[in-house]
């Protein structure tokens, strides 16, 4: 049977299939962990999940004069977590970081930089600073 929008079955069941279920949890779960330790840290968390045609950024974060575009990852060791995040990845956070700074022009002027977090099961996150640059 198909969803009421007309999409097939098999996307339906591969949309709330338990596997995509525990994932996204799992990826909720890290962003709070890691917004919690850079709150720690001093930083202010100025947007969460921000969604753009281009990608989404994770975390929007400032302290200081500073802005950091943050990438969370969650794997089951630190150095799994680093690889996860791959150079075309990077390219969309630089795209999705444009867009976030176009509208919000107010954070232009600010020193930036793309940092990334890695969440594993029994370590404190680690917070990469400058993980990837723009050019990337």
């Amino acid at each position: 049977m198909a969803k009421s929008d007309g999409s097939p079955p098999e996307a339906v069941a591969k949309l709330a299939s338990p596997e995509r279920i525990a994932a996204f949890r799992t990826g909720l779960s890290a962003e709070s962990r890691a917004a919690a330790y850079l709150m720690a840290k001093g930083y202010r968390i100025l947007a969460k999940r921000f969604r753009t045609p281009y990608g989404e950024i994770d975390l929007v974060v400032r302290k200081r004069n500073l802005l950091a575009f943050v990438e969370v990852k969650a794997r089951a060791s630190l150095d799994e977590a680093a690889y996860a995040v791959t150079p075309r990845q990077q390219q969309r956070i630089v795209a999705a970081a444009q867009a976030w700074l176009m509208a919000h022009p107010e954070h232009a002027e600010f020193d930036m930089r793309f940092d990334a977090m890695l969440i594993a099961p029994r370590h404190l996150p680690r917070h990469l600073l400058a993980a990837f640059d723009a050019s990337t």
